[in-house]
């Protein structure tokens, strides 16, 4: 049996950084893991719309919107093309919407919160920056780990069953 978000934390104390338990979990998948992939943009998801249409290869996007609650930064459309692309898991420093569907896509799904209104499409935004929400840092080529406990960020990719 894979292991748990306290199991990994208790047999790997000194390399994982715990997420502040601030997220919500909005995909079919609530146990995802991969390698981080970065996004920094504010209330204009095109870069994360460019993104999710790429192979993700198991990876998982991380998006910096800066905690704004005022527009989603994902969808159904934009979570079934990561699905469908190979991506492990998106967690948005922002918020979502279309919830009841998101909830039947293939994905990992962590955001703050959910609305309605839809982002604006400026094509701003920066990919492959370091960022930091949630009391860590998620630097592009660490690792994040998600279940029904929460998140842990690691350097590198822990040698355990997840």
């Amino acid at each position: 049996m894979p292991l748990s978000l306290p199991d990994l934390c208790d047999a790997h104390p000194d390399e994982v950084r715990v997420v502040e338990p601030i997220f919500r979990d909005f995909g079919a998948r609530t146990r995802f893991f991969g390698e981080i992939a970065t996004i920094g943009c504010f209330e204009d998801n095109s870069k994360v719309r460019e993104r999710v249409r790429t192979p993700g290869e198991g990876r998982v996007l991380v998006v910096d919107g800066a905690g704004s609650l005022r527009c989603a930064l994902l969808g159904d459309l934009l979570a079934a093309a990561a699905a469908e692309n190979g991506w492990a898991g998106i967690v948005i420093n922002g918020c979502v919407r279309d919830v009841e569907i998101l909830r039947e896509i293939e994905l990992g799904i962590r955001a703050l919160n959910c609305v309605p209104v839809k982002s604006k499409k400026r094509g701003e935004g920066s990919e492959g920056d370091a960022l930091r929400f949630g009391g860590v840092n998620f630097t592009p080529g660490d690792w994040v780990y998600a279940d029904e406990n929460g998140m842990v960020v690691s350097r590198e990719r822990l040698p355990v069953d997840f």
